[in-house]
């Protein structure tokens, strides 16, 4: 085997262990966390659009009664 071929069998073995890290081994891996981070974000996210989006409307009607009762 050439010096080469071994190198490359080395960073071959790196890759692999780094893969099972990333993957998994029959426990979540660290992949399958960051998207259950990114779907929990996600939520948090569509929740305060929710909620800007009533406070919006709120604060609407409240200008609107203001206005009809300072005619």
């Amino acid at each position: 085997m050439t010096e080469f071929e071994g190198q490359v069998l080395t960073d071959l073995g790196v890759l692999k262990s780094q893969m099972q890290q990333l993957m998994g081994i029959g426990q979540p891996g660290r992949l399958s966390q960051m998207e259950e981070r990114i779907d929990q974000q996600e939520r948090t996210v569509q929740r305060l659009k929710g909620l800007a989006g009533a406070v919006g409307i709120v604060l609407t009607f409240f200008h609107l009664a203001l206005d009809y009762l300072r005619r």
